[in-house]
């Protein structure tokens, strides 16, 4: 039978993702200085008031008031009216040591064998819904507010625009299972107060329907356009107003959007946030590991869906468990437990091999803190680094999203006689 299916996704300007992105900014700052830093930063915004907290061991030292500020006034709070902003917002910091019974556990006099920095399970997931790799519902979801946040960085039209918004995309699904169709879209931004509430919904909706809709489409490739058919629902602001918002509407947290983050509810999630996290907190490394994994097989041909759990315990390298499902998709004559078994052969799970195959002692986080950390394209990019307690700055070119590479393609094919 067929089935609905929904995603959800929310904007840079949500308060959630407003915290997400300070404590990833934070956590690029101290690796900047010192790229062994062990952090684990939590944020709290509200109205007029940014909260830092969490641990830190680093030798580096950094102007925590500068950077929650900046990231602040770079999503667009910038005005005083949004109750909110980055030049008049007061910033509390209570930032202290990390526990040495934890640091015991974590480091080794040889790092290949450094430990995992605390018990879990992490799951990675891939797809063919998409070019991406991804579920569809997610992937739109996502890209709504990417244009969103694009027209009202440029400015030119929806002036009225403000940094928080939200998306839902709901997947009607034939009975293969496969999309058939876009079923409903939702969109709830906040904006200026300009008219009468009427007006300003009507006006909001049909932008939505006659600028940002068709932005998103004329990305996609033919097969997904073609999902878009003249009947689909779509809601705007259902609640007929949305001025209050970001920060001062809803207090934020980082932390609080673990679905958005990872695949819209596709798959699973071993219950662990990403934001604020060095790389050797394997609630971050080991899902992008994951991530990797599902990715290179489906892209290999080993099946058409896959899911992937690795389990570690705190101060022991390698994973506990490996385990696969395919869903019934795969394409190779041999059992899900067997797969799993070649994965870790393949792929080396230690948290250190991870933080060394994907450069996670560089500044890479921040980018990751707003419109998902999958799905997202690899790149290249030149990055300040040092400049701490005296030391020279300098420039190095370090790879973002790299867990989105398929460069065990060729690696996967081989091992599975493909």
């Amino acid at each position: 039978m067929g089935y609905l299916f929904t995603s959800e996704s929310v904007s840079e300007g949500h308060p959630d993702k407003v915290a997400d992105q300070i404590s990833d900014a934070l956590l690029d700052e101290f690796l900047k200085q010192d790229p062994d830093s062990k952090v684990a930063c939590e944020t709290l915004v509200t109205t007029g008031l940014v909260v830092l907290s969490g641990e830190v061991k680093s030798k580096a030292y950094i102007d925590v008031q500068q950077v929650a500020r900046g990231v602040v006034r770079e999503i667009g709070y910038t005005k005083s009216e949004y109750m909110f902003d980055g030049d008049s917002c007061g910033v509390i910091s209570s930032i202290h040591e990390q526990s040495a019974d934890i640091n015991r556990g974590v480091e080794r006099e040889q790092e290949t064998e450094q430990g995992a920095g605390d018990q879990g399970m992490m799951f990675g997931y891939a797809c063919r819904e998409t070019d991406e790799l991804m579920p569809l519902a997610i992937v739109l979801s996502h890209m709504i507010l990417m244009e969103l946040s694009k027209i009202r960085k440029e400015g030119k039209v929806m002036k009225y625009l403000r940094p928080d918004s939200k998306s839902q995309v709901t997947i009607e699904y034939n009975d293969n299972g496969q999309p058939a169709r876009v079923h409903t879209i939702v969109v709830s931004t906040q904006h200026d107060e300009f008219d009468a509430d009427e007006v300003m919904q009507q006006v909001i909706k049909q932008d939505v329907e006659k600028i940002l809709l068709p932005q998103v489409i004329a990305l996609l490739p033919q097969r997904t356009k073609d999902l878009f058919k003249d009947d689909f629902i779509l809601h705007v602001n259902p609640t007929g107003k949305f001025v209050i918002g970001g920060p001062h509407g809803d207090t934020g947290l980082t932390g609080r959007k673990i679905i958005v983050d990872t695949y819209g509810g596709k798959g699973a999630h071993g219950g662990g946030a990403f934001s604020g996290k060095d790389s050797s907190k394997v609630d971050r490394s080991a899902a992008y590991a994951g991530r990797h994994i599902a990715k290179n097989l489906v892209a290999a041909g080993v099946a058409d869906e896959v899911l992937v759990q690795l389990a570690y315990a705190i101060g022991v390298a390698q994973p506990v468990s490996v385990y696969v499902n395919t869903y019934g998709t795969s394409k190779v004559s041999m059992p899900d437990h067997e797969i799993a078994q070649k994965i870790n052969e393949l792929f080396d799970l230690r948290p250190a091999a991870i933080v060394e195959r994907f450069g996670l002692k560089n500044p890479i986080f921040k980018e990751t803190a707003a419109y998902g950390h999958f799905g997202r394209d690899f790149y290249l990019k030149e990055v300040q680094m040092g400049g701490g307690n005296g030391a020279p700055a300098y420039t190095k070119e370090v790879e973002f999203f790299a867990w989105e590479k398929l460069d065990f393609v060729d690696k996967v094919k081989a091992a599975f006689n493909l």
